[in-house]
């Protein structure tokens, strides 16, 4: 069974197009790696969730105190609050508002 001029072309672009996007990706990845390897030489660590993530995991800290993980958590967080103050440039977009304002959690 023969092949139809559609597929050929589909075939044609997937060879050409993929390894251009899985390039860009890759050199994306590699940057942002990167950044992170400088501020860990730099200031010793980085923040390890982004504003949206470290509010997740407070709420979930909340909603289940007495899961078999709160414990951790609450150290993963209590971490997180304390590297961002002592950073001089955390990792992702925190404000400095958000930062003033984070407490840690006690349990």
């Amino acid at each position: 069974m023969a092949l139809s001029a559609v597929a050929w072309a589909t075939m044609l672009f997937a060879i050409v197009v993929l390894p251009g996007v899985a390039t860009v990706v890759l050199v994306r990845s590699l940057r942002t790696e990167e950044r992170k390897l400088t501020l860990i030489r730099e200031q010793g660590s980085i923040d390890s969730y982004s504003p949206r993530a470290l509010e997740e995991l407070r709420e979930w800290i909340h909603a289940n105190p007495n899961d078999p993980y709160a414990s951790e958590a609450r150290e993963r967080y209590n971490e997180c609050v304390q590297t961002l103050r002592e950073s001089d440039e955390p990792y992702y977009d925190w404000s400095a508002d958000q930062i003033e304002t984070l407490e840690t959690i006690e349990e």
